[in-house]
C-alpha cells in the first residue's frame, strides 16, 4: 500500500515536520514528481535559513534532475526572491521553507513558470499521488539523460526589480526599525534598503532557523513587543516586522501601535491606481476592513472581493487582470510582480508614501483606517457545519441582514459585518468582526462569539 502524504500535502504547498513526517529521501521524489507534473526541462530553487532547508532543497534539485530537468539554485532566499526568479527566468520554482512555523518544520512552495501556484486545483494533488507511489514501489527510473546542477545568485536583480516599481526619488530620511525574526529579513533587507535615505535599525537580522529570539509570525501581537518598544526607545518614524520566509511585512507607525494590514492594503491600493492612470481592478479577501474597497472606489478603481488564500487571490488577480491585492494577513500581490505576493515591495509603498510627506505615519494611514477590527478569534468547535448552520439560522430574515457564503458564512448590516470560516486543517472556527464604533463591534463579536461556542 502506498504511503499516505495527505497530512504534509496542504491545500497549497507541503508543510510537515522533519524528519517525523518528511526528509530528504521524500524530497528527491517531490523533486522528480514535480518535473512529471509540469513538464519542465528546468527549475529553479530557493531556500530559507532553517537547519533543514539546504539539504531538503539540495535532495529536491537531486530528483529534479534525475528526471532530466537542469536546476539552478539561487540557494538562501527570502519566498518573494523565489518568485522573482521564477518570473525573470521563466521557470518553474520550488521554495523550501515553512514561513512562520516553528524550526522542526519545514515544507515546499511550489510554482510554475512565471510564479503560477501549485495548488491543490493546480498540480499539487498529482505530485502527492507521484510521491506516494514512488515511495512505495521506489524512484522512478532516471531520465536517458539526466539535468545539471548549477547556481546563480538573484537577490542584487531582485532588489533592484523591486526599487523599480516605487518611486523613491523624494523619499525624506526615516529612522525604520526593522525586525526580521532571525528570518529571512536579514538576509535581503540591506540589499533592498541600501541606498535610500533611510537609517535601519536591525533586530534579530542574524539568521537562525530555530528563531531564538520569538516566533517569526507577526500577526502574533506577542511577537512585535520588541519591535514595538525598539520603535518608541529609538524615535524612529516606523517599524516593520517580517515572518519567517519575509513574504508578509507589518507595520507599526511612530508610537508603536500596530497598523493594520487592511490600512495598508488600501494605502498601496491608492498608490497602485495611481499609477495606472486611476483606474484599475484591486483584489482582497472578504476579511478584509471595509476601508478597502471603500478607497479603491475613491481612487478610481474596482474592487473585487474574494475568498481567503493566496491561491483564490492569484487565480483572481489572473482573470481579472488586476494591477493589486491584498489580504489581511498581511499578504500583498502585485501585477507587476507576476501576481506573486511579497511583503517586501509593499513596504517600499509604505516608506515611500511615508517619506513623500512631512506628517507621522499615525496620521497618514487615519485615512485607510475608518473601522474597528476585532481581530481573527479561533474557537475550538466539535461540529464546525452544524455550528455554521446555527448562525446562519440565528440571523436568517433578520431585518436589514444579508447573508452570504462565498467563504464559511458572511453577515453584514448598514453599521457591521462578521465571518466564520471553519479551519482546513483543525477542529476550529475563525471570527472577523467589524463595526463602525467599538461599542457596536464588542456586541457583534460576542453575539457570534456566543453562537460559535455554542
Amino acid at each position: 500500500m502506498a504511503a499516505d502524504l495527505t497530512q504534509i500535502v496542504k491545500a497549497y504547498d507541503v508543510r510537515g515536520v522533519v524528519p517525523d513526517q518528511w526528509d530528504e529521501p521524500l524530497a528527491a521524489l517531490f523533486g522528480a514528481a514535480f518535473v512529471e507534473v509540469t513538464g519542465a526541462s528546468a527549475i529553479v530553487t530557493g531556500h530559507d535559513m532553517r537547519p533543514s532547508s539546504p539539504g531538503l532543497s539540495r535532495a529536491f534539485a537531486r530528483g529534479a534532475a534525475a528526471r532530466g530537468a537542469d536546476v539552478t539554485e539561487i540557494g538562501l532566499c527570502s519566498t518573494d526572491q523565489l518568485y522573482y526568479a521564477s518570473g525573470a527566468l521563466d521557470l518553474p520554482g520550488a521554495m523550501f521553507t515553512a514561513s512562520h512555523n516553528p524550526a522542526r518544520y519545514n515544507g515546499i512552495k511550489m510554482c510554475r513558470a512565471g510564479a503560477a501556484p501549485v495548488g491543490q486545483d493546480t498540480g499539487l494533488v498529482q505530485i502527492r499521488e507521484l510521491a506516494e507511489r514512488w515511495s512505495d514501489t521506489g524512484a522512478p527510473e532516471p531520465a536517458a539523460t539526466a539535468g545539471t546542477i548549477g547556481h546563480r545568485d538573484t537577490l542584487e536583480d531582485y532588489a533592484a526589480h523591486l526599487r523599480s516599481l516605487v518611486d523613491l526619488t523624494s523619499v525624506r530620511p526615516l529612522k525604520v526599525v526593522v525586525d526580521a525574526g532571525n528570518g529571512m529579513g536579514g538576509h535581503t533587507v540591506p540589499t533592498v534598503f541600501a541606498g535610500l535615505p533611510l537609517t535601519v535599525v536591525p533586530m534579530y537580522f542574524e539568521l537562525d532557523g530555530t528563531f531564538p529570539n520569538h516566533e517569526a509570525n507577526p500577526l502574533d501581537p506577542a511577537n512585535i513587543v520588541d519591535l514595538q518598544r525598539r520603535v518608541r526607545e529609538e524615535g524612529a518614524d516606523l517599524g516593520i516586522a517580517f515572518d519567517g520566509d519575509a513574504d508578509r511585512c507589518f507595520v507599526v507607525d511612530e508610537h508603536g501601535d500596530p497598523v493594520s494590514p487592511s490600512a495598508v492594503t488600501a494605502l498601496v491600493a491608492a498608490r497602485e491606481l495611481a499609477r495606472n492612470g486611476g483606474h484599475g481592478v484591486v483584489i482582497h479577501n472578504l476579511i478584509t476592513s471595509w476601508s478597502v474597497p471603500e478607497v479603491v472606489k475613491e481612487h478610481g478603481g474596482t474592487p473585487v472581493r474574494t475568498r481567503v488564500g493566496h491561491s483564490f487571490i492569484k487565480a483572481e488577480m489572473a482573470r481579472a487582470g488586476a494591477i493589486f491585492g491584498g489580504e489581511h494577513s498581511a499578504h500583498y500581490y502585485f501585477k507587476d510582480f507576476w501576481n506573486a505576493d511579497t511583503g517586501m515591495l509593499a513596504a517600499l509603498h509604505v516608506l515611500a508614501a511615508l517619506g513623500g510627506q512631512d506628517g507621522p505615519l499615525s496620521a497618514l494611514v487615519a485615512e485607510y483606517d475608518r473601522y474597528v477590527g476585532s481581530g481573527e478569534i479561533n474557537s475550538t468547535v466539535d461540529d464546525q457545519t452544524g455550528r455554521l448552520a446555527a448562525i446562519k439560522a440565528a440571523y436568517q430574515g433578520a431585518d436589514g441582514v444579508i447573508l452570504d457564503e462565498l467563504d464559511g458564512l458572511t453577515v453584514s448590516a448598514a453599521d457591521w459585518w462578521f465571518n466564520v470560516r471553519p479551519s482546513n486543517t483543525e477542529p476550529l472556527l475563525r471570527l472577523n468582526a467589524e463595526a463602525r464604533d467599538e461599542a457596536t463591534m464588542t456586541r457583534v463579536r460576542d453575539e457570534a462569539l456566543t453562537l460559535i461556542r455554542g
